[in-house]
């Protein structure tokens, strides 16, 4: 875990195997997908979408045995919001192959760059507009 300063963009602060970083949400993950996706998927998506409603859609298209084509769109919409590369591959084999560590990854992510996907979009709605805000281009001041 990158413990030296805070994260970087354009770099994931956690791989995606090391899911028992954090084993609370490793076991959550591991039992209720579902659940840990519609919490990070209230976030990443600014409040367009409900933790429920999210998750209840996870649940749909796990059933119908193609949520990877669902989930890999929120890992998709978080590498936008902090410049992360595709990595180890694209975001629809990584949801394919290891759903649950992705999903474990992405929680830790938002988690690592100060949010809490557990207390929902209110209360991260200013932390994530801070987070990707860019600082005004200011012109240099004149010299003499």
């Amino acid at each position: 875990m990158n413990v030296a300063g805070p994260p970087r963009h354009g770099q994931w602060t956690t791989g995606l195997c090391e899911c028992f970083e954090d084993p609370g949400n490793c076991l959550l993950t591991s039992c209720f997908p579902c659940v840990t996706f519609g919490l990070s998927a209230e976030v990443i998506d600014k409040g367009n979408t409900s933790c429920p409603c999210a998750g209840f859609v996870f649940c749909c298209m796990a059933y119908m045995g193609c949520v990877c084509l669902y989930s890999c769109t929120y890992r998709s919409k978080l590498r936008r919001l902090f410049d992360l590369p595709e990595e180890p591959c694209n975001d629809c084999c990584v949801h394919y192959w290891c759903t649950v560590c992705a999903i474990c990854q992405e929680y830790r992510e938002l988690k690592a760059r100060g949010l809490s996907p557990s207390t929902g979009w209110t209360e991260n709605e200013e932390q994530m507009n801070r987070a990707t805000q860019v600082p005004p281009n200011v012109a240099p001041g004149m010299a003499r």
